[in-house]
């Protein structure tokens, strides 16, 4: 499929600005999602404590990273009427401390597992030069916004 410009992923997360954490995406097809981005290295990410960005951010990467791929495979972006979020964690493994501490741009991929009606389950890999930087599985529900 396409690739995807960070202003084109715009219509596809509820972020803004600098919040918005992924600058592209390289691929994308039915099951699986890889975006890239080096925005670890950007002094002003919101994510960051103490002038350092834990490797826990990760999690908010790979989330940004399904969220897209759902929207992507739903064929409308994800703020038209609905929220998604994180339900649960599982099987999540670290392989350093600090994503800033990465010199080149992370890669993350997301694969989906499972699909219902409003709920997916994926499997998750955040890497930099080959080097894994987390992986695990995420599950994502959809709930429609209240007006």
């Amino acid at each position: 499929m396409p690739h995807l410009t960070k202003d084109e992923l715009a219509a596809f997360l509820p972020h803004a600005g600098s919040m918005r954490l992924l600058d592209r995406v390289a691929s994308w097809d039915e099951s699986s999602i890889r975006c890239h981005t080096a925005t670890h290295h950007d002094p002003a990410n919101p994510l960051r404590r103490d002038a350092c960005l834990d490797a826990i951010a990760g999690l908010e990467y790979a989330a940004q990273a399904m969220g897209v791929h759902v929207g992507l495979l739903d064929g409308k972006p994800l703020m038209s009427g609905s929220i998604g979020y994180v339900g649960g964690l599982r099987d999540v493994v670290f392989g350093i401390d600090r994503l800033d501490d990465c010199p080149a741009e992370l890669t993350i991929e997301a694969t989906r597992l499972f699909a219902g009606d409003q709920s997916f389950l994926y499997r998750f890999a955040i890497s930099s030069e080959g080097r894994q930087v987390m992986s695990g599985r995420a599950s994502i529900f959809l709930k429609q916004a209240s007006i």
